[in-house]
C-alpha cells in the first residue's frame, strides 16, 4: 500500500511594503494571495521567485527534500523540508494618456512610460514625441502625452522617400528633412499647404541657363582685274574671313532634362570679308623657238590637240553648210576650232607640230581647253 504524505507549501509574500509569510494549497498567485487576505486588483502583477507570473497563471509545486532512511532510524518524517517560495505584488498604477488629443487612462505595473505603453499596446511611431521620455520612471498619477507625428513620402533627386514628421506645413517638413530649396525649384503641393496623412510631396528640380551658340558665315570670293599684272598671273589681295553670327538662347532643365529653349537675342559678331583675287590684264609679248620657227606671243594655254573635217565634222553633205565654219569660212588648213569662253574667235593661234591657225570655227565637242 503507498501512503503519499504532503505538507502545507509555504510562501513569503512581499506586498505594499510588507514581508511576510503564508501557508496555502492555493496553485495560483491569485488563490495564494486571497489566502492571505490580500486584496488583488486585476491590472496587479506577480513575481513568483523573482520571475513575473500572472495572477491566474498555476505556480509549480514545492521541491521537497527528506534525507535517506535507516533501519536505525526508519523515514524522516520529521526532518522533511519543503522549499519555500517567495511571491511579490506589484501594485498597478492609475495614469493618464493623452493620444494626439484622445484622453484615455490605462493601469499599470510597468516601471518605465515606454514599458507601460507597450504594456497597453500602444504603437509609437518614428516621429512621435512622447512626455516624459520613454525611459521616464511611472509614478502613480502620471500624465503621458504624446504628439502624433505625421506620415508623409518624399520624391525628390531621383528618391522615394517615405516619413513621418510633427511638421505642420510643406515647408516645414522640409526644413525638417534638410531638404533645400533654390532658384526655380518647384514644390507640389506648395509650401504653404497643411500636411495631411500620407500626402505626397514632389519636388522638381529647375534651374535655367543661358547658352550662346554659333553660326558660321561662308565669305564670298571675288576676281578683280589688275593692269599691272600680267595676264594669266593671280595675286590675293585679301585671303577672306568668315563672319560669325551669335544667338543667345535662355534654356530650362528640370530634374536635369531640357523642356523649353527660349531665343532672345541674335546678332553679329563678324562681319564676312571677301576673298579678294587679282588676275592680270597686262599684255607683255614674249618671243620663243617652236617647231624651229621664232613667235611672238602674248598668252600661253595648255590644251587638247585634236583633228577634224568637213566629213568629220558631223554635217550632211547635202547641207548648205556643208564644210563651212562657224564664222562662213570654207574649211582648210589653218582653221582651228576653239571654245570662245576660252580663245575668243578670229584670234590667231601657234599650235605646235600643226603651226599657225585662225579661230574661226566651234563646235558641240570642242569645250574649254581643246582646240
Amino acid at each position: 500500500m503507498a501512503i503519499d504524505v504532503a505538507r502545507t507549501p509555504t510562501y513569503r509574500l512581499l506586498v505594499d511594503g510588507r514581508d511576510f509569510t503564508v501557508t496555502s494549497w492555493g496553485r495560483t498567485a491569485q488563490d495564494i494571495f486571497t489566502d492571505a487576505g490580500v486584496a488583488v486588483d486585476p491590472y496587479d502583477q506577480a513575481a513568483f521567485n523573482g520571475e513575473p507570473y500572472a495572477l491566474q497563471q498555476a505556480l509549480p509545486a514545492p521541491k521537497v527534500t527528506m534525507p535517506k532512511h535507516t533501519y536505525a532510524y526508519g523515514y524522516g518524517w520529521g526532518v522533511m523540508h519543503a522549499e519555500q517560495m517567495q511571491l511579490h505584488l506589484y501594485r498597478a498604477m492609475t495614469i493618464q494618456v493623452n493620444d494626439g488629443g484622445l484622453p484615455f487612462t490605462i493601469r499599470t505595473t510597468a516601471q518605465t512610460v515606454g514599458e507601460a505603453l507597450r504594456q497597453a499596446k500602444i504603437t509609437l511611431y518614428l516621429g512621435d514625441i512622447v512626455r516624459p521620455s520613454l525611459g521616464n520612471a511611472v509614478n502613480a498619477g502620471l500624465r503621458i502625452s504624446i504628439a502624433r507625428s505625421t506620415p508623409v513620402s518624399l520624391r525628390a533627386d531621383g528618391q522615394y522617400v517615405k516619413t513621418r514628421t510633427q511638421a505642420a506645413t510643406v515647408a516645414d517638413a522640409l526644413t525638417a528633412m534638410d531638404i533645400g530649396l533654390s532658384g526655380l525649384d518647384q514644390v507640389v503641393p506648395p509650401p504653404e499647404t497643411e500636411l495631411t496623412d500620407d500626402m505626397e510631396i514632389a519636388i522638381t528640380r529647375v534651374r535655367e541657363d543661358i547658352e550662346v551658340e554659333e553660326d558660321i558665315v561662308p565669305y564670298e570670293t571675288v576676281f578683280v582685274p589688275d593692269r599691272a599684272l600680267a595676264i594669266d598671273a593671280q595675286q590675293m589681295v585679301n585671303p577672306g574671313a568668315e563672319g560669325i553670327t551669335r544667338r543667345r538662347s535662355r534654356v530650362r532643365y528640370e530634374d536635369g532634362q531640357e523642356t523649353a529653349r527660349t531665343l532672345e537675342d541674335t546678332w553679329v559678331a563678324q562681319e564676312p570679308a571677301q576673298r579678294i583675287i587679282a588676275y592680270g590684264q597686262k599684255i607683255e609679248p614674249q618671243t620663243a623657238v617652236v617647231d624651229g620657227q621664232q613667235i611672238t606671243y602674248w598668252r600661253k594655254v595648255r590644251m587638247l590637240a585634236t583633228s577634224y573635217s568637213a566629213g568629220t565634222a558631223g554635217v550632211s553633205p547635202d547641207a548648205a553648210n556643208y564644210g563651212r565654219t562657224y564664222t562662213g569660212e570654207t574649211m582648210r588648213h589653218g582653221i582651228v576650232a576653239v571654245d570662245p569662253q576660252v580663245i575668243p574667235l578670229r584670234t590667231q593661234v601657234f599650235v605646235p607640230d600643226y603651226g599657225l591657225g585662225d579661230a574661226l570655227d566651234m563646235g558641240s565637242a570642242i569645250r574649254a581647253r581643246r582646240i
